[in-house]
């Protein structure tokens, strides 16, 4: 008999109390990051979010499956528009339905059902591929090095030909995502049915194999009707990666994210954007070194630069400005306009509250100014886009050394 198990745990919060096996709490450790776990003096265990969102089924060493619901504190309205600029090509999302409104993976796998069915409705994408094979007639060209090799015999013919094929890196990589948001725990059944009928329609396609990395497609104008598609389905196969941390692996499947990269990869693609208007160019992750000796080295999250000279930096924190800026992102962004010669520093906080004026921090005995700011994400589209942008313009504005 088998005592599967399903946990909801919010993203942020104090965590619910339940009551786990020994094989259940080694399953939720042995994904490093998932869930964080602290036993209670009447035995049973505090389950908290630790910033990561999806829906992830877990195998324990009896057999036993355990369901883990992680939820946002976004709605996830406004999650999809974070994670349309999860690529160099932002895609806008279209309205989620009313069944789906609940759930992070429910959601995106009915986006991906009703983008992969309007892109199918054109027609399956085909594309020329260079098939090298043995033939009893000729196609295309002869390999001769191949061919003298066989000496004697005659057939068949070692042959080099262009296939028009729709088993092309588009296709694949659509195929992939459409099977596994069909099999994933949580999809409704309808959505799942119709994500299985469109992957029949992908016929002569070859399913990548678990664990193959995904082909490479370069957006061009013959396949740009396919863009979002494949921007949902790269998004569902490298949000589906669980690491286990040594020991005996555990069978795991889902979708997870890393809301704090989804928050930094936003805030990186809109203020780049919006910086260029003024002149500026966002560099992520540039690397600097911190001592002169070069022995320590510091990789903000986004240099500023104009006309190849830094003029600040802005560091993203997916948590909330609680009144004031930590003591330690203050430190670190003091490093980093200490390393960098520069005098004003940002910091970004993700809200979830309207009314937070940034807040400067002039830092004694120094040139430097840091300024705490807080994106309201519950903000429509528009609305929080015109915060990247006046956010563009104070960065932009900040004085030179």
């Amino acid at each position: 008999m088998t005592s599967d198990l399903t946990l909801t745990v919010q993203e942020t919060g104090r965590g619910t109390l339940h009551k786990l096996t020994g094989d259940q709490v080694a399953a939720l450790v042995a994904v490093p990051d998932l869930v964080r776990l602290s036993p209670t003096p009447s035995g049973l265990w505090t389950v908290r979010g630790n910033q990561r969102v999806g829906t992830v089924r877990l195998r324990t060493r009896s057999g036993d499956a355990i369901h883990l619901h992680l939820r946002p504190k976004l709605g996830i309205r406004d999650l999809l528009f974070l994670l349309s600029y999860s690529s160099t090509d932002p895609w806008r999302p279209e309205p989620v339905t009313a069944a789906t409104t609940d759930d992070l993976l429910p959601a995106v796998a009915d986006l991906l059902a009703r983008t992969a069915r309007r892109t199918l409705e054109a027609g399956v994408l085909h594309g020329y591929r260079e098939v090298e094979e043995d033939l009893p007639l000729i196609r295309g060209s002869i390999r001769a090095t191949a061919q003298l090799r066989r000496t004697g015999l005659p057939l068949p013919i070692s042959v080099r030909y262009d296939d028009h094929t729709p088993d092309i890196p588009e296709n694949r990589i659509l195929l992939a995502a459409l099977n596994l948001a069909a099999y994933l725990p949580g999809v409704p059944q309808p959505t799942r049915l119709a994500l299985r009928h469109l992957a029949d329609r992908l016929h002569g396609v070859r399913r990548p194999y678990p664990g193959e990395p995904l082909p490479a497609w370069t957006p061009t104008r013959l396949n740009a009707r396919y863009s979002q598609a494949l921007r949902l389905a790269e998004l569902l196969l490298t949000g589906r990666s669980i690491q286990q941390d040594g020991g005996a692996p555990v069978v795991a499947d889902g979708f997870l994210l890393d809301l704090p990269r989804v928050f930094e990869r936003f805030l990186t693609m809109t203020l780049s954007a919006a910086g260029a208007c003024h002149g500026i160019r966002c560099a992520p992750q540039d690397t600097h070194p911190l001592d002169k000796a070069g022995r320590t080295s510091i990789r903000p999250d986004l240099v500023l630069y104009r006309q190849g000279r830094p003029v600040s930096v802005v560091d993203a924190k997916y948590t909330s400005l609680e009144g004031k800026a930590s003591r330690e992102h203050l430190y670190q962004l003091l490093a980093y306009c200490t390393a960098l010669g520069i005098t004003h520093g940002h910091l970004v906080y993700a809200a979830t509250t309207p009314g937070t004026a940034p807040i400067d921090h002039v830092i004694r005995r120094s040139s430097v100014t840091i300024t705490a700011h807080a994106l309201n994400l519950h903000e429509p589209p528009a609305g929080l886009l015109a915060q990247i942008d006046a956010l563009a313009v104070r960065t932009a504005t900040a004085p030179e050394e």
